[in-house]
């Protein structure tokens, strides 16, 4: 029988052999096809000041069964001013004039106007693109999910599952980014409550011209003013 030493020369060269097979097998393309397009989308949408958008939503409730489709426009003006104008409902607003955020959705809660100071919470729930492309490396744990087309247009799926205290308003989400240009294509998120988010985004303009007033709401006369700095 062969000695200790021997032995373990033996278990070294068998190592060193199985090594060397692994990195010969290696595909030479993509190591990390998701991760990729993450950097992309991150060194995309750091070049983006203002952005315009049309979308569309579906908006789920497991617990009730329920499903809600929506469509409208999408305005932004970086880091805190945001737009979301909705043709479908007709008149539904939420807007971040950089102090406050104001939701207006006559048409379920008529008659009335939530107002809360802007948190990094609520600007995280509405950057929904600045949430997912903000250190994503650090704050999620990044998988490839795969090619995909969407619009018409390659993209990348990726999946995004937040890591410890990373702030999300998240429990998953799944984006897609566009092969050519990296900007986000469509998304799909479950929400803390639970509620699932689809949406995909159907035009994007980056560093639009963006009117100032786009950002300003005055309540409609006789609406109520719910000011949720109030409340504990």
């Amino acid at each position: 029988m062969p000695g200790t030493a021997a032995i373990k020369t033996l278990t070294a060269s068998l190592v060193v052999a199985l090594s060397t097979s692994a990195v010969l097998v290696r595909p030479t393309g993509a190591q990390d096809p998701g991760g990729e397009a993450i950097d992309r989308a991150v060194a995309a949408y750091a070049k983006v000041r203002t952005a315009r958008a049309t979308f569309e939503q579906v908006v789920t409730n497991p617990l009730t069964g329920s499903k809600l489709q929506s469509s409208g426009a999408f305005e932004q003006a970086r880091p805190d001013r945001f737009a979301f104008r909705f043709d479908d409902p007709k008149g539904d607003l939420i807007l971040s004039d950089g102090k406050y955020v104001w939701i207006y959705l006559p048409s379920s809660t008529p008659g009335q106007v939530i107002r809360a100071p802007l948190s990094s919470d609520l600007e995280g729930s509405i950057d929904l693109i600045g949430a997912f492309f903000t250190n994503p490396r650090t704050r999620y744990t990044v998988g490839d999910a795969g090619a995909a087309t969407v619009g018409g247009r390659p993209a990348r799926a990726v999946t995004l599952t937040p890591k410890g205290k990373s702030g999300a308003s998240f429990t998953r989400a799944k984006i897609w980014i566009d092969a050519a240009d990296g900007t986000l294509r469509q998304f799909e998120a479950e929400e803390l409550s639970g509620v699932v988010r689809l949406v995909k985004i159907n035009t994007f303009v980056a560093n639009a011209a963006v009117p100032e007033g786009t950002f300003r709401f005055k309540p409609p006369r006789g609406v109520r003013i719910v000011d949720q700095s109030d409340l504990p």
